[in-house]
């Protein structure tokens, strides 16, 4: 029986490895930009701005992994044993959400960077609502109507016409507002956590954002 249950978790794990590591790796994608774009570099060139397009094209696959938790239902059903669910599902489902969400996070802390250092500090908070609107927008592409981000430049005309009609009918502006919520609550969360572990020996990063518009210190 053990060897049964044990043989089951490593199916299931053998099956969704595939898609998350493949998941995460998009989600890293706009991280690694950010860093290039605004830690390292300063807009202006052409090469910056096809970037800077890049990047807010590949964003809403970090805060899209927050919606593959419905696999887990799935999981959860064909294991059916409280112990492996609890000490190893769970597990591997959090790590992998929470390093996709946490890829957003640092991505928008650099873009927040970015702002402070070229002087636009009271854009900040502006910039990280428009962008979370538009993540929500980007996650019900992906999960509803199962758009990907390079579908820009692939089939942007199904994208400008089925996308934007489709947003606008009753049910999935529910939907977008109430990603919208959970990615400005949880963010707002997690941005104070990663700002507080940056600087472990003081408070700058989260009493300047007070003083400066959500300015970033790290």
């Amino acid at each position: 029986m053990k060897e049964e249950l044990i043989a089951k978790v490593v199916h299931v794990l053998r099956i969704n490895m595939s898609w998350m590591t493949w998941n995460l790796f998009l989600a890293f994608i706009p991280l690694a930009l950010s860093v290039w774009l605004f830690r390292f570099k300063r807009g202006g060139t052409w090469l910056w701005w096809l970037g800077f397009l890049v990047f807010y094209a590949f964003l809403p696959n970090a805060p899209y992994l927050l919606t593959d938790v419905i696999h887990l239902i799935d999981d959860i059903r064909t294991i059916q044993s409280v112990w492996m669910i609890t000490l190893v599902l769970f597990p591997v489902y959090l790590l992998v959400i929470f390093g996709g969400f946490e890829a957003y996070v640092i991505s928008l802390i650099n873009w927040g960077y970015y702002l402070h250092r070229i002087g636009k500090s009271q854009w900040i908070w502006r910039v990280e609502l428009i962008t979370h609107f538009l993540c929500a927008v980007g996650v019900y592409w992906g999960r509803f109507l199962r758009f990907n981000s390079w579908d820009f430049i692939t089939q942007p005309d199904a994208v400008l016409t089925k996308g934007v009609e489709e947003i606008l009918g009753k049910q999935p502006l529910v939907i977008i507002a109430i990603t919208f919520v959970v990615l400005a609550g949880l963010y707002w969360i997690m941005k104070r956590v990663t700002l507080s572990f940056s600087q472990p020996s003081s408070k700058i990063g989260i009493n300047s954002e007070r003083a400066n518009s959500n300015t970033p210190n790290i």
